[in-house]
């Protein structure tokens, strides 16, 4: 009788890449900061990376609207010069605050917002607009930077479930 000597041989499994999933829901240059840094690091990094932008967050990836991002004087205690909300209300003031705190970005070398989100799809940052979103608020596809997806919580949550790093910003 001839015996069969099976081995069994264990082939390393290819690990996977660590993920991240962020999602994005406010649309000042304060906040759209924090996303495409942590993207941007994280795809650095070798990570997948993947940011969902809704609601007011829609601002980020808004061709127009991207453009022209500010910050609210109003409200906002934790600034490095916090103002009285009586004075944060005079016209002028948000346009103030802009301007501030784009001169301390400049002062302190930190790259523009849009040129950090340029890096992130460059990166292979996946940028999801939310679809239902975008029909509440009757924006077009064609209004978002190229480069894009448009999805829903549903295709977000694909993503996501398997995510090492969820942020909600």
């Amino acid at each position: 009788m001839t015996e069969s000597i099976s081995q069994s041989i264990t082939l390393p499994s290819e690990e996977k890449p660590k993920r991240m999933a962020i999602i994005a829901s406010a649309g000042t240059l304060d906040a759209a900061y924090t996303p495409v840094i942590l993207a941007s690091t994280a795809a650095a990094m070798d990570m997948e990376v993947a940011i969902f932008f809704t609601f007011y967050g829609l601002n980020l990836i808004h061709k127009k609207k991207s453009k022209k991002l500010k910050v609210s004087p109003i409200a906002n205690p934790a600034a490095p010069m916090p103002v009285p909300n009586i004075i944060g209300m005079i016209p002028g003031m948000t346009g103030m605050a802009t301007w501030m705190m784009n001169r301390w970005m400049k002062k302190a070398n930190v790259i523009k917002f849009l040129e950090l989100r340029d890096v992130c799809l460059e990166s292979g940052v996946r940028m999801i607009g939310c679809q239902m979103t975008m029909d509440v608020m009757g924006i077009k596809e064609e209004e978002l930077i190229d480069g894009c997806e448009l999805g829903g919580a549903a295709s977000f949550l694909e993503f996501a479930k398997d995510a090492d790093i969820t942020l909600f910003m």
